[in-house]
């Protein structure tokens, strides 16, 4: 499975920013996807996922309220609407997919996208 996200860019504080990622080479049916972040220094950590019928989602309380994650079954997609954009989510937005369950453990998905740069200046 490749994984291809898209979307990023720089935008002010306060802005938005919509991310997308593709999934090709095999379906994702019955898979959770979700998206990690990683900032300069900084280990990557978990922001947002959801699960295959979309029945469950789990945020990171550093954007809840702000991100919302969307899937498109029959485009093999996933989706991130980011709202009101802080200066601190600035970092290296990757999808990740794989996991059997919603999960916010890295470790939990077995494919990742190359990653995408988020830059949120105050």
């Amino acid at each position: 499975v490749q994984l291809q996200a898209s979307g990023g860019g720089m935008v002010q504080a306060g802005g938005s920013l919509r991310l997308s990622c593709a999934a090709s080479g095999r379906t994702l049916s019955g898979y959770a996807m979700g998206w990690f972040r990683q900032a300069p220094g900084k280990e990557r950590e978990f922001v947002t996922a959801v699960n295959w019928s979309s029945s469950t989602t789990y945020t990171a309380d550093s954007v809840k309220g702000r991100f919302t994650i969307s899937r498109d079954n029959a485009k093999n997609a996933v989706h991130l609407q980011m709202n009101s954009l802080k200066p601190e989510d600035t970092a290296v937005y990757f999808c990740a997919a794989g996991s059997r369950r919603v999960s916010m453990d890295e470790n939990a998905y077995g494919y990742w996208g190359q990653g995408t740069q988020v830059t949120v200046s105050s």
